[in-house]
């Protein structure tokens, strides 16, 4: 199965990095606060939304940070992904 997002949704997988503390102690992806940073998957298509042209700024692959509380968590084939709006990513990861 595929998401295909509508408007200016945009299809995120959350990024689970392990983290070491200052002592050494690698903590696992459930042990601290969920990560704000994940990976595009999907994006719409931008468009018409409440009255206002919105451009698509962000692509497939692209690493973003979006905002704490924002998007509706959905479970698809054992996959977990977040689905935000486009003005929920509040910054572009480059590497």
């Amino acid at each position: 199965m595929k998401l295909v997002p509508l408007g200016d949704k945009v299809v995120l997988r959350q990024l689970v990095a392990e983290e070491t503390t200052k002592s050494g102690i690698v903590l696992p992806g459930q042990a601290k606060e969920k990560p704000q940073q994940a990976e595009v998957i999907a994006v719409g298509p931008g468009g018409m939304v409440d009255g206002k042209e919105v451009t698509m700024q962000v692509k497939v692959g692209d690493k973003v940070i979006y905002s704490k509380y924002a998007g509706t968590e959905v479970k698809l084939d054992e996959e977990e992904f977040i689905i935000v709006k486009q003005s929920d990513i509040v910054a572009i990861v480059e590497d």
